[in-house]
């Protein structure tokens, strides 16, 4: 109980007895004494009641503070604590959760939407200090599980905005037009006509499931144990990225995939112009210029460029007349190279540039929940292995076609 709650309840009490001996028509002198010292402790209290407010005032404020952020930061820490190993074994063998992961599947569970177990995305972030447990006796030492061979995210490199949807769709109403400022041509003259403040919504629907298969053979779960953890986590990381990567760039709307910034130009408004030569700074420059003169940029450093492995090598072979310089000297001299990015999924042939402007993110990936973990229980089941399948529910939107421009045809040289 607080301290000024404790001596309000004694204030009061105080108060009570006071008011009984005062009723007395003729009070003893133990009645008048006792009086006298309630009274001198009913200042007393008074004085430290006023202080207890004082001190507890701030505190209030401090854990005020604290609040605020109490909910992100337990999250954060029973997402660290979260053990897909723990999930892979309830799906194999039924055992039962336990810990903080069995707190995240019950919370996620809670918000609907899950067939089988489900797991939160930071979960498949790789963590820092884990390691294959050893210790065991074991005549021959199994070295920790070699990765797949997969990008980095390019969709990220290019600024694009990862948004984490709980239900329902989201929307972002953009500008299109409203204020409008011109000069008084004459004295008492009109400053311009005013256009309406209006907007169009881009928005971003649960319609799109991408799904990513692994099958865990009984050899893997007996002889990995801890290390399978980690090696799951990468794998299924890695594969829904390389995929989500691929749809944000070359996504066709059809056939189940969201669609993406390159087949989807003209529907988002889109600028792609086809170049029909050789890669060179001149064309990449022309598109920087293209993005300043309309306000998504304040200079080449603000400009995000992605393109394909062929074209960093038309680039970097293209030297200039009579120096050592190449064309991706020149374009990196202006465009920092922290801003580039070589993705496989564009085709060889096209390059993408985007910019951030007024904060807002180019494009949009929208992900509802986690990671749904779904088991097949028939497929291996002669062998004793496990198939896993897991869900994502995502979409893709540009909100201004103004902050991404395609370059296309470019040519070998």
């Amino acid at each position: 109980m607080l301290t000024s709650k404790k001596l309000e309840l004694r204030r009061s009490e105080i108060r009570q007895q006071l008011a009984e001996l005062a009723n007395i028509e003729n009070p003893s002198e133990d009645e008048v004494r006792k009086m006298g010292e309630l009274d001198a402790e009913y200042r007393t209290k008074e004085a430290q009641y006023r202080s207890a407010l004082i001190a507890e005032d701030e505190e209030r404020r401090e854990a005020g503070e604290e609040l605020e952020t109490r909910s992100g930061a337990e999250w954060a820490d029973l997402i660290g604590g979260f053990e897909l190993r723990q999930a892979v074994l309830a799906l194999d063998e039924g055992a039962a959760l336990s810990g903080k992961t069995a707190e995240v599947v019950q919370e996620m569970r809670n918000a609907g939407g899950y067939r089988g177990i489900p797991v939160p995305l930071m979960a498949l972030e790789q963590r820092a200090g884990e390691t294959v447990s050893s210790g065991t006796p074991d005549p021959m030492q199994t070295r920790p599980i070699i990765d797949r061979l997969f990008p980095s995210s390019v969709a990220a490199r290019l600024g694009v905005q990862t948004v984490n949807i709980g239900q329902g769709s989201v929307e972002w109403p953009v500008a299109t037009s409203g204020a409008v400022a011109g000069w008084a041509a004459t004295e008492g003259g009109s400053v311009g006509d005013a256009t309406a403040y209006a907007t169009a919504e881009k928005a971003l629907k649960p319609d799109n499931t991408l799904g990513a298969h692994m099958r865990v053979t009984r050899r893997a779960l007996k002889q990995s144990g801890e290390g399978l953890e980690t090696a799951i986590r990468r794998d299924l990381s890695a594969a829904i990225g390389a995929e989500l990567d691929k749809a944000t760039l070359m996504g066709t709307g059809a056939d189940g995939q969201p669609l993406g910034i390159i087949p989807g130009a003209a529907t988002y408004g889109i600028t792609s112009t086809p170049v029909g030569a050789a890669a060179t700074w001149a064309e990449i420059r022309d598109e920087v210029i293209a993005f300043i003169n309309a306000n998504a940029a304040s200079s080449p450093a603000d400009v995000r460029l992605a393109f394909g492995p062929s074209v960093w090598g038309d680039l970097d072979a293209a030297l200039i007349s009579g120096t050592a310089v190449s064309e991706l000297d020149r374009l990196s001299k202006h465009v920092p190279a922290a801003n580039q990015a070589l993705a496989t999924a564009l085709e060889p042939s096209t390059a993408v540039l985007t910019t951030s402007a007024g904060g807002i993110a180019p494009a949009f990936v929208g992900i509802w929940g986690g990671v749904d973990l779904v088991k097949d229980i028939y497929s291996d089941a002669q062998s004793g292995g496990l198939r896993l399948t897991g869900l994502v529910t995502a979409d893709v939107t540009v909100a201004r076609g103004s902050q991404v421009r395609i370059l296309t045809d470019l040519a070998g040289s």
